[in-house]
């Protein structure tokens, strides 16, 4: 549990099935064929967060064009995800991990330090799937301001 376990890429990616914002259930399994980011993010309506999720939003039209859908998950419920999406304008699912059991399956969910202190929490960790669900890429430093970005290239360059 402290250190981060990544799965490895070139491998079947997790499989997962998680309640959007809808309370409607999204897994993987049903997006065979279409790319997926997959980006882990500690808290909705959180400075960086929203930095984070807003790039994506603006983005939106340019990850369609690569036959890409966009995921953030968080521990966050799914009543704190509507709220985030309607003051951010989102037109994006997330996804909530409340048990924190996808960020497992992830090997995101491990021991953090923040201001002298540890504790157990999500790292800011993106993943990209193929169309037949295997993990092709891992984005472990991800910067909020150029995520979204910063993705698009890596999905450029696959």
């Amino acid at each position: 549990m402290n250190a981060l376990t990544l799965p490895p890429t070139g491998s079947p990616a997790p499989t997962f099935s998680a309640l959007n914002q809808h309370g409607e259930s999204v897994a993987l399994q049903d997006l065979l064929g279409k790319r997926v980011v997959l980006y882990f993010y500690p808290k909705a309506m959180t400075p960086g967060c929203t930095t984070q999720a807003c790039g994506i939003r603006d983005a939106q039209a340019e990850f369609a064009q690569r036959n890409t859908v966009v995921f953030g998950i968080s521990p966050d419920a799914p009543a704190r995800l509507v709220k985030f999406i309607a003051n951010q304008s989102l037109n994006f699912d997330l996804l909530s991990d409340e048990d924190h059991q996808i960020a497992e399956q992830y090997g995101v969910w491990a021991l953090k330090k923040f201001m002298g202190k540890e504790y157990v929490g999500i790292h800011r960790l993106t993943f990209i799937i193929d169309e037949t669900g295997t993990l092709v890429h891992t984005m472990a430093k991800v910067q909020t301001k150029s995520h979204h970005d910063d993705v698009l290239a890596v999905l450029d360059a696959l």
